[in-house]
């Protein structure tokens, strides 16, 4: 064992650059760790050696010039201090809450996200789950097959999404898409950001909750930062009211999560689709019995073809930064929104 923990201790030898996983993405567990493969570089992976992280850190310092982290992947300003080479953090994932952007940028790091690779699926599961707590096809479909409507008759109504007043809460390039589907059912479209946009047409509300009070269903798709912390709270969900229906595909914490459970459990929303929660992958035990409720386990970016491209993006990023040539999809570190590392 000792044997085994020197050997991982040590950098792999080949002129290969390295770049540091510190957990494996998604990818890695559908398709394998050969998912992200290039001759121009290697991966260090600490979560296949016995030693503790920061030893494992301490030891590939001077060798790790770049390192490949996910959602669940928090890479900190105690990790960064650590690697006096590194030069590029590259994430898989669209948010960049879990990096410490301020200490990339205090030390000359550059940083590349995923881009807008998963917009169009984001978008295309934020009107899926809309639709399906609105019809409560989900509902219906547990009706059917539990044998209910044989004997209990026809499962009641839902409500139709034409014509609703929808209102979206980060109007960014997820945003921006949803609104594209949402045109097509004839809603009426209105949004809250962090400025107005004037090339859009749709309603701006400056005030959350002014948003709420004035729509039938809201769709969260902002970035998780200090400010969208629990933005969504009693009193957001107070306006919405009892036949308002609330969709988050973008991060758990932007919902208070306690609040919005009892709001569903006393009727005082009608209902809700929910992608992500606020402690990833413990869903509150209450949510599991309402039919009111449409779940799914934080993939709404997930689809065969996105992670396709995904797998292109990072693998031609980090080619690039090893080649000396521009990045494909770099993330701007100026004029830093405070962004809560996860």
């Amino acid at each position: 064992m000792a044997v085994a923990a020197e050997n991982q201790s040590q950098p792999p030898q080949n002129d290969l650059s390295y770049v540091l996983i510190l957990k494996p993405p998604t990818a890695f567990s559908i398709f394998g760790d050969h998912f992200f493969h290039s001759p121009k570089f290697q991966f260090l992976k600490p979560f296949e050696s016995p030693l503790p992280l920061p030893q494992f850190l301490l030891n590939h310092a001077q060798s790790v010039h770049a390192i490949l982290t996910s959602a669940s992947g928090s890479v900190t300003a105690d990790i960064i201090r650590l690697l006096p080479r590194l030069g590029l953090v590259v994430t898989t994932s669209q948010g960049i809450n879990h990096i410490d952007l301020s200490e990339c940028r205090r030390r000359g790091i550059a940083v590349a996200g995923a881009g807008t690779i998963f917009s169009t699926d984001c978008a295309d599961s934020a009107v899926g789950l809309l639709l399906d707590v609105l019809r409560k096809v989900s509902a219906a479909n547990r009706y059917v097959k539990q044998g209910l409507w044989s004997s209990q008759g026809n499962y009641p109504l839902g409500y139709k999404l034409g014509g609703k007043q929808v209102g979206i809460v980060g109007l960014g390039s997820i945003g921006t898409e949803v609104a594209k589907r949402l045109e097509a059912f004839r809603c009426s479209i209105s949004y809250n950001s962090r400025s107005k946009k004037p090339s859009v047409p749709y309603t701006f509300y400056p005030n959350v909750v002014e948003l709420a009070v004035n729509c039938d269903a809201l769709i969260i798709c902002c970035a998780l930062t200090d400010e969208t912390h629990h933005l969504i709270g009693k009193e957001v969900l107070s306006a919405l009211g009892k036949d308002g229906f609330i969709i988050n595909i973008a991060r758990g914490p932007i919902i208070d999560e306690k609040e919005l459970v009892q709001c569903l459990i006393k009727r005082e929303i009608r209902g809700a689709g929910l992608d992500v929660f606020e402690h990833e992958p413990d869903v509150p035990v209450e949510l599991l019995e309402l039919d009111n409720v449409v779940m799914s386990p934080h993939n709404a970016v997930c689809t065969t073809e996105s992670l396709e491209e995904l797998r292109k993006t990072v693998v031609g990023n980090f080619e690039a930064f090893f080649s000396n040539e521009p990045l494909l999809t770099p993330v701007p570190l100026d004029d830093l929104p405070h962004l809560s590392v996860a």
